[in-house]
């Protein structure tokens, strides 16, 4: 990992006077980044209330925000099923998956927020479209069968790039990911429990599965992002310990994972170019559509537009619960004042 130490100065001007005060700044900074160094190299966590790089800190907003934007896109897709699912039960069982979701996306905004940047702030580039989430969200959920699909493999992706998060070096993202992952591996099986029943039912359940496995399992492969030659951010971010394998290795371990899996499904993957590779010990597959995955990251998905707009609909019809809540809180804290002026 790079240790370069930032050059950090006092003045800028030649022949400039340094202030007591600017040269307490640039050996707090120095410190600030000796003492930075120090828990990245090793491998413990740095804190809100720590010093840390002001690209450091970028990079966290836009990752731990776009996830966070992700679960709560990701909603949508199955939150459409729940009136259509096919038993009460299954009901049951994909509304406490969408509430998980929704926690999730919490949880992780709660973490943003410690690194400076405000709810309201990270809603409103949402809201703009100025901020990105998952591509995966912008397909639609065709069939019943495709909930499942959704369950076992983009669930199973999120597992398989998420668990390593849980060691991520910021300290709140880290936490936050631990609960996150033991309900993403539920959601997983409940994915992978809707297949099998489909699969190993009649002719034309196991084709409905067999369509949605064809559908999702391209884009649930770039989910893990760009190949690493590609992908500006990622090495960075291995530097700084915030992601722990690159996007290739991490696709990898998904492919591997998923195969024998799809074996016991009684599913074929949709790819003419998997295949076991003795000498590496994994499995080759082939190209992805990186074309068409760019394409949905601008904003041309399937569902790009109506993902954004049900998104903005839902938070225009509920301002008028906003202001309600806000206004009580005034009130709240108004009576509050008046009631410890009493007692003083």
């Amino acid at each position: 990992m790079a240790t370069h130490t930032p050059q950090l100065h006092a003045v800028d001007a030649p022949g400039e006077q340094i202030t007591a005060e600017a040269q307490r700044a640039a050996d707090d900074a120095r410190l600030g980044w000796e003492r930075f160094q120090e828990l990245i190299e090793q491998d413990k966590r740095v804190e809100p209330r720590d010093w840390m790089p002001n690209n450091y800190r970028k990079t966290l907003v836009r990752q731990v925000s776009q996830h966070a934007h992700s679960e709560i896109i990701g909603m949508q897709p199955e939150g459409n099923w729940i009136t259509r699912a096919p038993s009460l039960k299954r009901k049951a069982v994909l509304m406490a998956k969408v509430q998980d979701e929704a926690g999730h996306g919490l949880y992780l905004y709660s973490a943003a927020e410690t690194l400076g940047t405000s709810r309201d702030q990270m809603y409103q580039q949402l809201y703009t479209g100025q901020a990105k989430y998952s591509s995966i969200f912008n397909y639609p959920a065709r069939t019943w069968a495709d909930i499942g699909a959704i369950g076992w493999l983009v669930d199973g992706a999120a597992i398989t790039n998420q668990v390593p998060l849980c060691r991520a070096s910021y300290g709140p993202y880290g936490r936050a990911m631990v609960r996150i992952c033991k309900e993403e591996s539920f959601h997983q099986r409940q994915g992978w429990e809707i297949l099998y029943t489909l699969s190993h039912g009649t002719e034309e359940q196991k084709q409905m599965a067999q369509n949605a496995v064809d559908r999702f399992y391209g884009p649930a492969l770039q989910m893990f992002g760009p190949p690493d030659d590609e992908s500006p951010n990622s090495q960075q971010s291995m530097a700084w310990k915030i992601k722990r394998f690159s996007n290739d290795d991490l696709r990898q371990r998904f492919v591997d994972m998923i195969v024998p899996q799809a074996e016991a499904l009684g599913l074929t993957l949709p790819d003419p170019d998997l295949k076991w590779n003795q000498k590496r010990g994994h499995y080759d597959y082939g190209d992805l559509d990186w074309e068409e995955f760019f394409s949905v990251v601008k904003g041309t998905g399937p569902l790009s537009h109506q993902r954004l707009a049900h998104y903005r609909a839902a938070r225009d019809d509920g301002a008028w619960v906003r202001e309600a809540a806000a206004a009580y809180a005034a009130k709240q804290a108004e009576a509050d004042r008046g009631s410890a002026l009493l007692r003083a």
